[in-house]
């Protein structure tokens, strides 16, 4: 490959194949997203929805730099269900929604290319 340089790619631990596995990521759609001025860094809460089998899910993303609220309703959105709760604020995030940190640090959206049914496990 041109350009890799082994001595400056980031490696993580090694896990295997069954710790995947145990970390349940499933798409779902942002219902509803509404400002969320208490977070101690700019976030907004959303309420996603998992289809009949994981129901409707609370979350907490600091995405504020790149979405708006209104853009963010309709948008299917990766999230680990299995964590336990965690309360940030006065909120309880039930789902962690995953992203990517860009160039500024600022975080993007972890998604799917097409749209597939809420709840669906990622394999």
């Amino acid at each position: 490959m041109r350009g890799f340089d082994t001595e400056t790619v980031f490696m993580t631990d090694t896990i295997t194949y069954a710790d995947f596995e145990r970390v349940d990521i499933r798409v779902g759609t942002i219902v509803e997203a509404l400002p969320f001025p208490e977070a101690r860094k700019p976030a907004y809460r959303l309420l996603i929805d998992f289809g009949p089998e994981i129901g409707q899910k609370k979350s907490s993303a600091q995405i504020t730099v790149h979405y708006t609220l209104e853009e963010l309703v309709g948008r299917q959105v990766l999230a680990v269900v299995n964590f336990p709760p965690r309360q940030i604020g006065p909120v309880r995030s039930e789902v962690l929604t995953l992203g990517f940190e860009d160039e500024t640090g600022a975080i993007v959206l972890a998604g799917v290319g097409q749209t597939v049914p809420n709840g669906r496990k990622m394999c």
